[in-house]
């Protein structure tokens, strides 16, 4: 029954994903952003459901289940706060600017801005290696899940490869609307689906009041957060929402969006969309001691998929894992594209075909680019045994500490193509400075402070960008006339 769930909910997926195909235009622009036409419902779900991978579920769960609900306050509730604030100051002027010079990839952007190839090619490989992390926790996911929620009938590897040819297949027919149109479905399906989840599973438990005083009574430190989290690190941690405004899949669906006003679901719904998925995913993590003490390592990844497996009927528990999957897929799909849009566009179409590539062939290239992407890491995933969370938190702490070259270009005229190349290399220099001594290592902070990697590096990173860019030549006043909005002139009287 709950194979036949799941192969029913995989089919219906790609019927919404083939729907779209009788709407795309076969040039760039159709297939990467939308003909940028997407309107604010869609907008809100699909950047929802892209921002909020397995690691929100399975990621968030795991993590709740290792150290308690304490794991809510580290990212969700900053999440609720800092990403509608980047959709408002970041979001919605990359659109216009957007719409208004035909961009169609975050690389295309900075390199105009700061007129400078050297930047865009570096921040091409750095993107994509950063994202890389991002795209294997989706793969983990999906492999898990069918994992446990057949009882190991379906081997890990094959629910990996099951999810990346789906993906691989609407995203390759569809493109962004596509995408879009996919996550609005998905995006819904595991809204709705986890709140019946933690519904059903805590009556089967007793309710929520047995529950939690079982919970009290066997690991009260699960409740409690302080002893846990310090201040220091739970303050540095919202420097890692941050990420959200230099994620490529972000950036792309900005670039979609019909209008300026497009955004004001975002903006208004985004803190009650994270509570409805965050809330279900850290309790039922916490709660999954009760029902599976001692998982060690990745094995906690699992927690969630075991709790829907143990207290859900057969029919409900196919539901519940098909919500699981449509989280895991609503994000693999639009990173997938973001990478096939910046190879196009940024690459092949830049330094291959001089600027004169056939918009068919864009489309061909995107796609096969999205294949191999999911190929590699697929294969990568094969051979990886990490925490979800762990590896995106390392992903997400990358994209932050990037965020002051995005803010920098929008809203400081100085900002130099120098300053920002400096910034990237002092990022990259401190990503790997920082992984090297902390990856394996839970609970890690610089010198064993409190503070988080992320917070020195954007610091550092921002006064490496403030620094280098005024000791540089300033933008030529032409460029910079492209992408400041002119101030009015006095009339002289």
């Amino acid at each position: 029954m709950t194979l036949a769930i799941l192969a029913l909910y995989l089919v219906l997926v790609l019927l919404v994903g083939a729907q779209s195909h009788r709407f795309l235009r076969s040039t760039g622009e159709g297939y990467f952003v939308a003909d940028r036409s997407i309107g604010p419902f869609v907008l809100l779900m699909t950047l929802f459901g892209t921002h909020m991978t397995s690691f929100a579920l399975l990621g968030a769960s795991a993590e709740s289940y290792r150290v308690g609900i304490g794991v809510f306050s580290l990212m969700a509730s900053s999440s609720a706060l800092v990403v509608p604030v980047v959709f408002f100051f970041v979001g919605t002027r990359v659109w216009a600017l957007g719409k208004e010079h035909g961009f169609l990839t975050q690389v295309e952007y900075f390199r105009e801005r700061f007129q400078s190839e050297a930047l865009g090619i570096v921040l091409f490989v750095v993107l994509v290696t950063l994202l890389v992390p991002y795209l294997l926790i989706g793969i983990l996911g999906g492999g898990i899940t069918l994992n446990e929620i057949t009882g190991g009938d379906i081997p890990q590897w094959v629910g990996a490869l099951v999810v990346s040819v789906v993906v691989v297949a609407y995203v390759s027919y569809g493109g962004m609307r596509g995408t879009a149109w996919v996550n609005t479905f998905q995006t819904l399906v595991f809204m709705i689906l986890g709140g019946v989840t933690v519904a059903v599973v805590l009556d089967r438990m007793g309710g929520l009041g047995v529950a939690m005083a079982r919970l009290a009574t066997e690991q009260p430190e699960l409740l409690i957060r302080g002893e846990v989290f310090g201040r220091i690190e739970l303050f540095t941690y919202t420097f890692i929402p941050l990420s959200v405004g230099m994620f490529p899949h972000i950036f792309s669906h900005w670039l979609s969006a019909k209008s300026a006003g497009t955004f004001r679901a975002p903006i208004i719904f985004y803190p009650l969309c994270i509570a409805v998925v965050w809330v279900p995913s850290v309790l039922l993590g916490a709660l999954g001691n009760l029902d599976f003490p001692g998982l060690q390592g990745p094995a906690a990844n699992s927690i969630l998929v075991r709790m829907i497996d143990l207290h859900a009927p057969e029919l409900l528990s196919g539901l519940l894992a098909a919500g699981v999957l449509a989280a895991i897929m609503s994000s693999l799909d639009s990173q997938s594209l973001a990478l096939g849009a910046m190879f196009t566009q940024d690459i092949l179409q830049r330094y291959v075909y001089g600027g004169k590539m056939e918009e068919v062939a864009k489309v061909r290239a995107g796609r096969i680019f999205i294949a191999a992407v999911i190929a590699a890491t697929f294969l990568l995933s094969l051979v990886a045994r990490s925490s979800i969370f762990g590896l995106a938190v390392w992903s997400f702490t990358g994209f932050a500490a990037l965020f002051p070259i995005v803010v920098a270009a929008l809203y400081w005229r100085r900002a130099s193509a120098a300053g920002a190349l400096s910034a990237v290399f002092t990022v990259v220099a401190l990503w790997i400075f920082f992984f090297s001594r902390g990856w394996g290592s839970p609970g890690y902070t610089v010198a064993d402070s409190g503070v988080m990697p992320v917070a020195v590096m954007f610091l550092v990173s921002t006064v490496v960008l403030i620094g280098v860019s005024l000791v540089t030549a300033p933008p030529e006043e032409a460029r910079l006339a492209r992408f400041f909005p002119q101030a009015p002139r006095s009339s002289g009287r």
